[in-house]
């Protein structure tokens, strides 16, 4: 998959929103025609984004790339799986006082928490929700599986924002319930040893790796494509 140039990290703003003519959104779209291809073929429909470690990118990817595939007139739902540090309403600048959690938990219906978001028509989400005292155990409940089963009956595309592997066992529960995983690495950052050991986490589970993209690159660099196969 592409190379992403380090000037939008730490930046709210999504790049593919706001200038969708940029080399970094043209990297993204080529990223979602990969991700894309690959759905087609599997027949899938969810897909969780995640990395070994913090501060990777795994969010601005997740964002960028809702909004290419809805930019492709795809319906798109964007759940906030980081029930730790959950940032998802902040990027889409929606309210995030109900969310996955109450839905988890059986306070709200599905249809209850959907948000339609500013960017497009397109794309759909579901925040974080209050912060529970036990987040693995949740979502590695039925409810979880459940509400994905629902949703992707809904959406063209069901994209989970979830915390760092290498931090928490959440990532690697939800990896099991969606069809596909994508890993975000950030360049002089992750390291060898703990990307192996994502790797070896989400093999446990089965998971379905779809790639890796390289977040954080030199901008000198912004018009070079990679595609990275995990296998």
């Amino acid at each position: 998959m592409s190379k992403i140039n380090k000037n939008i990290d730490n930046n709210r703003d999504i790049i593919t929103s706001i200038n969708p003519q940029s080399p970094i959104s043209e990297q993204y779209r080529t990223i979602r025609t990969t991700i894309d291809f690959k759905m087609a073929d599997q027949g899938m429909k969810s897909l969780l984004v995640t990395s070994s470690e913090v501060s990777a990118g795994k969010s601005t990817t997740i964002a960028n790339l809702a909004v290419t595939f809805a930019q492709q007139g795809k319906k798109v739902l964007v759940i906030d799986g980081d029930l730790r540090k959950p940032t998802v309403d902040k990027t889409f600048k929606v309210q995030n006082s109900v969310g996955l959690t109450n839905i988890l938990m059986n306070q709200y219906a599905i249809q209850d928490v959907l948000q339609r978001t500013r960017i497009s028509e397109n794309l759909t989400v579901i925040t974080s929700g209050p912060i529970p005292p036990s987040p693995s155990e949740l979502l590695g409940s039925n409810a979880m599986k459940q509400l994905l089963d629902t949703v992707t009956g809904y959406f063209d595309v069901v994209l989970l924002d979830t915390p760092p592997l290498s931090a928490v066992t959440d990532a690697q529960i939800l990896s099991s319930y969606v069809e596909g995983v994508v890993i975000v690495v950030h360049a002089n950052q992750t390291r060898k040893d703990g990307l192996l050991k994502a790797k070896k986490l989400l093999d446990q589970v089965n998971a379905n790796i779809l790639g890796v993209v390289l977040h954080g690159t030199e901008p000198k660099d912004s018009t070079s494509y990679y595609y990275y196969g995990v296998e």
